[in-house]
């Protein structure tokens, strides 16, 4: 195992066995996390961060929808756009070159790697940057990390459009595009 895959590992969060569960879906909950990153219960703001981390512990993405889900019930939520929020990032130097580590609005540290790397994805009709996660979650990444990973881009010419890409543990992903 290399030090990228071992850091990788140590800064997951402590993810619930979603996975292996299968509960009977329960219907929805009026629960909606908007764009800007707030969880939002029957339209108030829950504002303590441990609930949310253990909402979001539980968080998983299947064919389009959210749920909640747990060894006993499984319920659908909304989502305005991604789930979380890029809020930081940080470099640090690896055996495969720099490394680039992402912050989350609910504290999870993740290293860009071929296993949660960065893609373009649409949202109100602009390219955009987001952080693929575990279990079909992603993060878009806030426009003032945005901004400082953009002065740190490489130019690169393909297929007739400008690509501003970084290369993080030696592997490179495209945050914009100007045709």
């Amino acid at each position: 195992m290399d030090l990228v895959s071992l850091q990788q590992q140590l800064q997951c969060p402590n993810l619930a066995p979603v996975e292996s569960w299968q509960p009977a879906f329960c219907g929805d909950l009026p629960l909606l996390i908007t764009a800007d990153g707030r969880w939002l219960y029957q339209g108030s703001e829950i504002r303590r961060a441990p609930m949310v981390r253990l909402f979001a512990s539980v968080l998983i993405r299947q064919q389009q929808h959210y749920y909640l889900q747990t060894p006993a019930e499984k319920v659908r939520i909304q989502v305005e756009d991604a789930p979380f929020l890029v809020v930081s990032s940080q470099w640090q130097a690896s055996a495969q070159g720099p490394l680039l580590t992402l912050t989350t609005n609910i504290g999870d540290a993740v290293s860009v790697t071929p296993q949660y790397p960065l893609r373009l994805q649409c949202y109100q009709q602009q390219a955009l940057p987001y952080l693929q996660l575990w279990r079909g979650l992603s993060a878009r990444v806030n426009r003032n990390t945005y901004y400082q990973l953009l002065e740190q881009t490489s130019e690169v010419h393909c297929a007739g459009a400008s690509h501003f890409q970084l290369k993080s543990a030696g592997y490179p992903f495209t945050i914009g595009i100007l045709e």
